[in-house]
């Protein structure tokens, strides 16, 4: 493999949706170069990987990486698609008569609504990135996703439906959520790596800052704070963010049940129940497909 190849998308779609490897035999294989970046980075963050450190973790040349992978950008994704993939809920078959807001029987999450499958998600990708906080530095809107990263994103999405929710709100909403976990894990990413640079925790460096503190009394909103114990206690910013958020689609969710059209966008008939009880969005099979003709020729 030529390092040429490190800058054609293409090329790093190719590695991401490859077969999955049989590695009966020693020797280097892209598996085991990946697995050992994870392991790097899981030590020392973004910053402390490099090809040059992923071949001596191994045992080999850099240059003999580079027939595998053509550079570390590509490896971070792969990286990334890799760990992702301890998520993953296992997809069960779905059961015919499920209500309207169960998931399917054979989940572990079955009997729950929209707002435990999504806080179920939610807390999984927030416990992944707690067990690789680099993840959350992988940043940028241009990354490829691999097939367990769509697979995750397609179980969030699905935690949704049967909702009232519109199509781009659903698709809005499980960004938000997305963008939350991130952001609560690049604190996490950021704390961990000052702490390994200076050898000082979080607690004890905020602990030494008595000269700062001298200086805050001038401020009336936050000495009543510091007076009433605002900080002696701290909520969980992750649980804290996370159940707040849900309460905001909640309220959406509830109005848009209230003010739901129960007619088929496409030709104006009546929309009737399906025999699962789930919502119908249009009437017939018909309708479905030439609004999905629209779409497509509108892009």
């Amino acid at each position: 493999m030529t390092r040429g190849a490190a800058g054609d998308p293409d090329h790093g779609l190719e590695l991401l949706w490859r077969d999955a490897e049989r590695e009966p035999r020693p020797g280097l294989s892209l598996g085991r170069i990946v697995r050992a970046a994870v392991e790097l980075a899981d030590a020392e963050g973004l910053e402390g990987l490099s090809m040059r450190k992923v071949a001596d973790r191994l045992g080999f040349t850099t240059m003999s990486l580079y027939r595998h992978v053509p550079g570390r950008d590509q490896l971070v994704e792969l990286m990334r698609d890799e760990v992702l993939g301890e998520a993953l809920v296992p997809a069960p078959d779905a059961a015919p008569d499920a209500a309207p807001d169960a998931a399917p029987d054979a989940g572990p999450d079955a009997g729950v609504g929209w707002r435990g499958r999504l806080e179920e998600a939610a807390r999984r990708a927030w416990e992944l990135r707690m067990r690789h906080p680099w993840l959350a530095e992988v940043r940028g809107s241009r990354h490829l996703p691999g097939p367990n990263a769509v697979a995750h994103y397609d179980h969030m999405l699905g935690a949704l439906t049967g909702t009232a929710l519109r199509p781009s709100e659903v698709v809005a909403v499980v960004g938000l959520l997305g963008r939350f976990v991130d952001a609560e894990a690049l604190l996490l990413a950021e704390t961990r790596r000052e702490e390994r640079r200076s050898g000082v925790s979080e607690q004890e460096w905020w602990g030494a800052r008595d000269s700062l503190y001298q200086r805050l009394d001038r401020f009336p909103a936050l000495s009543r704070l510091w007076e009433t114990g605002g900080w002696d206690d701290p909520e969980d910013s992750f649980t804290f963010g996370l159940r707040r958020l849900l309460d905001g689609v909640e309220v959406l969710i509830r109005e848009r049940d209230e003010s739901r059209d129960e007619r088929c966008p496409e030709c104006g008939a009546p929309l009737e129940t399906a025999p699962s009880g789930r919502p119908r969005v249009y009437c017939s099979r018909a309708c479905q497909q030439r609004a999905y003709r629209k779409r497509r020729s509108a892009d």
